[in-house]
């Protein structure tokens, strides 16, 4: 366990993302992608993972420097204009959570490594009617989330509505098969 201690201003972690995080092998590699100021780079390193915490932020990214000081990787990288930042590397859990861009999710999901986890959750159609994202480019259409992660298995998947706060979402906790194992058994 980290002796980080997340700002107190910081939300909670993702019920969805603390719920699946038991697919994230003991002490691996977890993205946080599109971080923020860091509830679940915090959290997952508080579970004694190894944090690359990737947003395009300065101002949300000052707010990790405990956890940067504690170890953990923090990245400014812009993940909309130009090149993958993390060319090459794989990781044994990717989270997304409220962030879409659909150029790079094919990206986030080849970098989960064979035996590691995709934990995603973000807004999917529907939630223009109540309220922000409401723009058709920030908004998942039915099933997307499901054929991005082609190619890995689907342990648990949800489309619809949230009520606190409103909003609607599509998440999705998926793992990539190691190349000669049985099926992982994962808690429910």
């Amino acid at each position: 366990m980290s002796g980080v201690r997340p700002p107190a201003s910081l939300p909670a972690p993702s019920a969805w993302v603390q719920r699946w995080a038991n697919l994230i092998p003991p002490g691996g590699r977890v993205l946080d992608l599109a971080c923020g100021t860091g509830r679940h780079a915090y959290w997952l390193h508080g579970l004694g993972l190894h944090v690359t915490a990737v947003d395009r932020s300065p101002e949300a990214l000052a707010s990790l420097a405990p956890l940067a000081a504690a170890g953990a990787e923090v990245l400014q990288a812009e993940l909309e204009d130009g090149p993958w930042p993390l060319a090459g590397r794989c990781f044994d859990a990717v989270v997304v959570t409220n962030y879409l861009w659909r150029p790079r999710l094919p990206d986030a999901v080849a970098a989960v490594a064979p035996g590691g986890a995709l934990l995603y959750e973000t807004f999917a159609q529907g939630n223009e009617t109540v309220g922000r994202p409401s723009r058709p480019e920030f908004l998942l259409r039915p099933g997307e989330l499901l054929q991005a992660a082609a190619g890995l298995r689907v342990v648990a998947y949800e489309d619809g509505f949230l009520e606190a706060p409103e909003r609607f979402v599509q998440r999705l906790a998926a793992v990539r098969a190691t190349p000669s194992e049985r099926p992982p058994r994962h808690r429910l």
